[in-house]
């Protein structure tokens, strides 16, 4: 028989919750925990986002960090300040992330330094910092919302794909790792999802994704939290996505690097010297 959710009168500490999928799961979370710690650069949302909580939610404890995950010492800061006022940590949700679109040759250094410090050494950070109370605890549960990309690849793409086949190798032998000691270590793999994702990465073709294939933020965030509720190793929400991102990493690499070359060839034209504009300050870690 499988113990109750650390979600449950659970204390959560969610990253990238000033929109998108953060919000969305920090919306849904509310009526289920004891207390939210939401993180993200940008506080002004996340008082808004915290005020609206608690007021539908009186009981709920809101707590707003305005942190940089960038900076190497923020995840430890984070981890021992929900110790420090709640006495526990019972779920850790990795959503803060960033991507890129187009050329790597093409791409701003500090973009993608960003989204390497992000994607990669941030998430590994906070999950390290996270694992010592939850193992002493005997229960836990840290979601990685990682990417469809993290279980296949694409051209144009190439160093977004990297930092989310990280965040799932990662995830997979984590999980592995900690077998039997009452962690739950799950991931949620989702497709396009309809939030500023692609503002932040930028799309030098214009195109918009399909609505038939785009997810809501609303429904992936429901996805992830499923996923922690069932133990489920990893969720991959929207089945149009699905069938997209299964196919891609079951099909044997040659073929995709037959198809993908092909695709490369053709489209490159449209991708060259159509960066978008250096990133900014507005620009920076999103809730997805």
């Amino acid at each position: 028989m499988r113990s109750p959710s650390p979600i449950d009168d659970g204390v959560v500490l969610l990253t990238g919750a000033s929109s998108g999928i953060g919000a969305a799961m920090a919306a849904q979370l509310a009526p289920r925990v004891r207390a939210l710690v939401l993180v993200a650069r940008r506080a002004d949302r996340l008082e808004a986002l915290a005020a609206a909580l608690r007021a539908a939610h009186p009981r709920l404890v809101v707590d707003v960090e305005g942190a940089d995950l960038t900076d190497p010492a923020a995840p430890a800061a984070l981890v021992e300040g929900a110790l420090r006022r709640h006495g526990r940590l019972d779920v850790l949700i990795n959503n803060a992330g960033m991507g890129d679109i187009g050329l790597l040759h093409e791409c701003p250094e500090d973009k993608l330094l960003q989204m390497l410090q992000t994607n990669v050494v941030g998430l590994t950070l906070l999950t390290r910092a996270a694992l010592n109370p939850m193992l002493a605890a005997g229960r836990g549960a840290v979601l990685q919302v990682s990417s469809g990309f993290g279980l296949t690849w694409a051209p144009f793409f190439s160093a977004y794909v990297g930092t989310k086949h990280h965040v799932s190798a990662m995830t997979e032998a984590l999980r592995a790792e900690l077998a039997g000691t009452g962690l739950r270590i799950v991931q949620l793999c989702p497709g396009p999802v309809a939030t500023e994702f692609e503002q932040v990465a930028g799309n030098p073709t214009g195109q918009r994704v399909p609505a038939f294939i785009e997810l809501s933020a609303a429904d992936c965030a429901a996805a992830g939290i499923r996923a922690i509720d069932r133990d489920q190793a990893v969720a991959v929400p929207g089945l149009a996505a699905a069938l997209g991102i299964w196919a891609g990493a079951g099909a044997p690499r040659w073929l995709l690097r037959l198809a993908y070359g092909l695709a490369g060839r053709a489209l490159r034209p449209r991708f060259a010297g159509k960066r978008a504009l250096p990133l900014s300050a507005d620009h920076g870690p999103t809730g997805r």
